[in-house]
């Protein structure tokens, strides 16, 4: 039997509120991208972009 729903992924949900400026400003940052990510997408791309200058910088 064919299990249906979605597939399990290695990845927790989180709730997150935003000032409005701040929505915004993602916003603005995702017309920039050539795929025009979702916000949820656009704010992994932001964490992930900047754990690595993070990492980097040390």
């Amino acid at each position: 039997m064919v299990k249906k729903g979605r597939p399990p992924v290695d990845s927790s949900g989180i709730m997150l509120r935003l000032h409005n400026d701040i929505i915004k400003k993602i916003d603005g940052f995702r017309k920039e991208e050539d795929d025009l990510p979702t916000r949820p997408e656009m704010i992994r791309r932001m964490i992930r972009d900047w754990i690595e200058d993070k990492e980097n910088m040390k």
